[in-house]
């Protein structure tokens, strides 16, 4: 810790340390190089606060300054308090959780407009520092100068970090990487109607900072998502088809279907999901689509539809051929298809399939994966790509799936790794790791955006609630906030998940380089093979650091060695 001669406290440290009021940062350890390849992001940050020694407080902000050759690479945002009243649910959760009690605690990530950052009087706050290099001619050793000053010009605090920029980019994540995607919530949050200009605004906005969190997917709303939505009621609809029925036949307009791919193509999105086509925890009625009928619009299926009613195969029958043909004429990409989400217990796995048999014959050859946590459903043979709960996945890793997915969610609260408000950081960064050392074929989750209460009964304002109402663990409803003009702003989370991601994709360059062991000996902190585990992993945030300066150099020297034989 350094403490400056005017009583003032700093801290440099890491990106997996959260900055609580009442407790004093870890410093960063700096014998650990900090390095990164080419339009990858690297963090710091800096902790500070202000005299204890009982002086009345100057009530203006300090000044940040960023200093340096890297500094034109470097971005500064303040690290915010949010309110959290639902850490984990008393019980349920390890032990392991930074904070359980409700509070205000570190998460979101605002850009210091003129480098200005208000004290908290007594208490610790930080800053955090970006850096990211795109272009190879700007690949070397950078150093960014850190400057406190108070608002008067006096300078509190000094210090410089070092990033090594290897002039190489990552391979693409060879992973699905999903996240449903929630457009409900931006226009209620921005008052806008749905699919205006303004809307469609913060619609491109979002997917881009998807893209950028390392997403490859996202949850694309045909109809609406019949997701999250209390048995009875309906979500504010967003449906991209336009469908319309007269004499007996339906027809179809995928105008803004096509307006949206477009956007997931500008964004660098391999997949798209399309929309369940059964309600969620059952499959045991149809979503929520809208009709034009005689000129108006008709409610016509829901939760008033039952699944096997028909006439929505009647629908399936004329729009699936449709869609698929338009999809394949539009998109390059692969397309992901639903059922139903999370179905479980006996009851479910027959209606499960009975609804899968509605739609069987018209996806042939198709990609259809469900999120579950039940094995009879992969044992029985309904479900042929389950998404497993992270804390249900034993059973599947036996059965040796080739095309296993996993999911964590609310439910996973005991041992595994997840994005909660309440958990260290390594948790969140360790997920790289383990999709990669277990050879799942994709990840999935839910709350990319959900600026809803539970069962989607009311809309909240994420920056007073981060918990749906209180029914979720803070931070498992949405890992971005909506900020000014439909542009979001990223938390700590977001920061975190992606560096996971950049993890993986380094992983994939290594083993690439010299095979899969060579990866495995790294991240597994005893190289057995047996210390990491969905249950089991290092809770030191400094072997995320170390193994990853290792894996860079690694792939760094194997690619320049590789450049100078074929250049000789």
């Amino acid at each position: 810790m350094s403490t400056a001669s005017t009583g003032w406290s700093f801290v440099t440290t890491d990106s997996l340390e959260k900055v609580y009021t009442d407790g004093d940062p870890r410093p960063l350890d700096r014998s650990i190089p900090q390095s990164l390849f080419l339009r990858e992001t690297g963090s710091v940050q800096v902790a500070f606060r202000p005299p204890l020694d009982g002086r009345s407080p100057d009530l203006r902000p300090i000044v940040f300054e960023l200093a340096g050759d890297a500094s034109r690479f470097a971005t500064l945002h303040t690290v915010e308090l949010v309110p959290c009243t639902t850490m984990a649910y008393p019980g349920l959760h390890d032990d392991r959780y930074d904070r359980e009690a409700p509070g205000l605690y570190p998460d979101l990530l605002r850009p210091a407009v003129d480098g200005e950052v208000m004290p908290l009087f007594g208490w610790w706050r930080a800053v955090w520092i970006d850096l990211r290099v795109d272009d190879a001619a700007d690949a070397g050793i950078h150093e960014v100068s850190i400057t406190a000053r108070t608002a008067d010009g006096d300078r509190l605090f000094e210090d410089t970090v070092e990033f090594e920029v290897f002039p190489y980019e990552l391979p693409p994540l060879d992973i699905v990487n999903t996240h449903w995607f929630h457009c409900d919530g931006l226009a209620h949050y921005y008052d806008v109607p749905v699919f205006s200009e303004e809307h469609w605004n913060a619609i491109d906005n979002f997917l881009g900072r998807a893209a950028e969190m390392g997403a490859t997917s996202v949850l694309t709303p045909v109809w609406t998502p019949p997701l999250d939505t209390a048995r009875g009621t309906t979500r504010t609809p967003v449906q991209l088809l336009d469908i319309s029925f007269s004499a007996g036949r339906y027809s179809f307009g995928f105008d803004k279907l096509g307006r949206w791919l477009d956007l997931c193509r500008k964004h660098g999105l391999a997949q798209v999901e399309i929309a369940h086509f059964f309600t969620q925890w059952g499959a045991e009625a149809t979503p929520a689509i809208y009709v034009e009928e005689n000129g108006e619009t008709v409610h016509k299926f829901g939760w008033h539809v039952g699944a096997t009613d028909p006439a929505y195969r009647e629908l399936l029958e004329q729009l699936v051929p449709e869609l698929r043909k338009f999809l394949a004429s539009q998109w390059s990409g692969d397309v992901i298809y639903h059922v139903s989400d999370e179905p479980h217990g006996k009851k479910a796995l027959a209606t499960y399939e009975a609804a899968r048999a509605v739609i069987a014959d018209l996806l042939p050859g198709c990609t259809i994966v469900d999120a579950l946590s039940d094995f009879a459903f992969y044992q029985n043979g309904v479900v042929p790509i389950p998404v497993v709960a992270t804390n249900a996945i034993g059973p599947f890793l036996d059965a040796k799936i080739d095309d296993l997915w996993v999911y964590y969610c609310v439910s996973q609260q005991r041992d595994v790794a997840n994005r909660f408000i309440g958990l260290p950081s390594l948790r969140n960064r360790v997920l790289g790791h383990q999709l990669f050392a277990f050879d799942v074929a994709g990840f999935l989750h839910w709350g990319f955006n959900f600026y809803n209460s539970v069962g989607s009964r009311s809309h909240v304002d994420p920056f007073q609630d981060t918990c749906a109402g209180g029914g979720f663990p803070a931070g498992d409803p949405f890992i971005v906030y909506p900020g000014p003009k439909g542009q979001p702003l990223d938390s700590i989370r977001f920061k975190v998940f992606a560096a996971a991601m950049q993890d993986h994709r380094a992983m994939q360059a290594l083993r690439d380089v010299a095979g899969k062991d060579a990866v495995m000996r790294l991240i597994d902190t005893d190289g057995s093979g047996g210390s990491l585990r969905f249950d089991a992993f290092s809770y030191d945030p400094n072997h995320y650091r170390r193994t990853r300066e290792q894996i860079n150099r690694l792939v760094a020297a194997a690619w320049a060695d590789a450049g100078a034989a074929s250049s000789s």
